[in-house]
This record gives structure tokens, sequence and C-alpha cells, in this order.
């Protein structure tokens, strides 16, 4: 699939929503960020909003469910049309039958990892998942500085993907900017998310076009 830009929403303007959404067209996708206030300390959108952003956006939607029980919850995201829905290892009671089921239901699988925890239990049932989500912050708020001694851990995502043999992408969130992505990319990453680098610009477009263009490496910004 290449590089992938996935701006997030997090940092948009929530009163907003509709317009916000319009200036990110020429992504690649939308990242909705899903918190519950438990399982990290930040309360933001639940099922109803991803419903409506979905009918609302050509784009696909990418959500990311950092959320306690997504066992019971993350399948009514796939069900909802979410293009790739997100679980967090930390999280899951029963991985791989919610993996089959958000596939059952029509969308991809991904994985998501705090900075801190291994990928090492999740490398034999590749099989189950589209995404590893690489944590580059402690996921819960916008805003934060990218965690440098994530980046080993992006390569060894990379690495396990391609051992699979299967075409799984490798995704990193937090942090992500100008001065961060190509390093990500360098690694393994080809789904980027970034929220206040793309909705902080005064062009949007022009955010993420320049994101997009680093990831792609050196050819492409000469």
């Amino acid at each position: 699939m290449g590089i992938q830009i996935a701006p997030s929403i997090l940092s948009a303007d929530f009163t907003n929503l509709e317009s916000e959404i319009a200036r990110i067209d020429g992504a690649d996708m939308v990242h909705v960020d899903v918190m519950d206030n438990h399982f990290v300390p930040n309360l933001t959108i639940g099922l109803p909003v991803v419903d409506a952003i979905i009918t609302k956006t050509s784009l696909p939607v990418d959500c990311h469910l950092m959320i306690e029980d997504p066992d019971r919850w993350a399948p009514g995201y796939a069900d909802a049309g979410a293009q790739n829905v997100t679980f967090h290892a930390e999280a899951a009671a029963a991985p791989v039958r919610l993996a089959r089921e958000i596939r059952r239901l029509g969308s991809r699988v991904g994985v998501g990892f705090r900075p801190a925890t291994s990928l090492d239990a999740f490398e034999d049932l590749l099989a189950e998942i589209d995404t590893l989500l690489v944590m580059t912050v402690e996921p819960g708020f916008g805003g934060q500085s990218f965690i440098q001694g994530c980046v080993p851990k992006i390569r060894r995502a990379r690495g396990m993907a391609a051992r699979s043999g299967f075409d799984i992408q490798v995704q990193v969130d937090g942090g992500v900017s100008a001065e961060t992505i190509e390093q990500c990319a360098e690694a393994g990453a080809d789904v980027f998310v970034a929220g206040s680098a793309v909705y902080s610009a005064d062009d949007a477009a022009s955010a993420i076009d320049e994101l997009r263009s680093l990831a792609a490496g050196p050819a492409h910004h000469l």
C-alpha cells in the first residue's frame, strides 16, 4: 500500500468536526482516537460520533481504541464501517477471537502497543493481524513529545512483519512530525498518524504533502 498519512482528529476542533475533516481530504485516512477514561486518563468520543464521521467522509476511517474491554466494544466499530479497527494488546482478553470477529465484520485488524509493551507475544499470531501499531508516546493525549527509544521497536515490528510472510502494515503514532517522520520511515513504518503536526498548520493539505514526501525518502524531497 505504500506510505500512508493518517491525521488524527484528536487535534481537531471538535465543535466543527465536519469542516475539520474536510481540511484533510488529501490524506489517506482519518485516524480517530477512542478513549474511555479507564484504559487511558482521557475521554474522547465513542461509537455514535464515529458512526457519524464514517457517514460524513469519503476517506477510510482508522479507529484506534484506547479502551478497556475491547473484546466487547471493538466489533461495533467494525460493524459501523471503519476500515481499520485497532485494539490494544494490553486490553484484549482473547485477541485472536476478537481479531477474527473484526475481520468477519469487514474491517482490517490492528493491534496497538504502549511504549513499554513487548511485541513478542504476538509474533506467532500475525496471520490474524493487518497492522502493528507502535505507540511512540504514552497513549492518552495529543501533542506529546516523540519517545526516541521506540525507534528500535518500529524496526523490530517491521522485521516481525517481514518474517511472517504476511502483508502487515507498521503504523506509528505519537509525536510524528516533519522532525521525526523520516527516522520512523527508515525504521520500517509505513502508516503515520500525525495530529498536531497537521492540524496546527495553517495549511493542513501542505503539511500532509510534506509528511508524505519526507516519509517517502530523500529522492522525493530534494
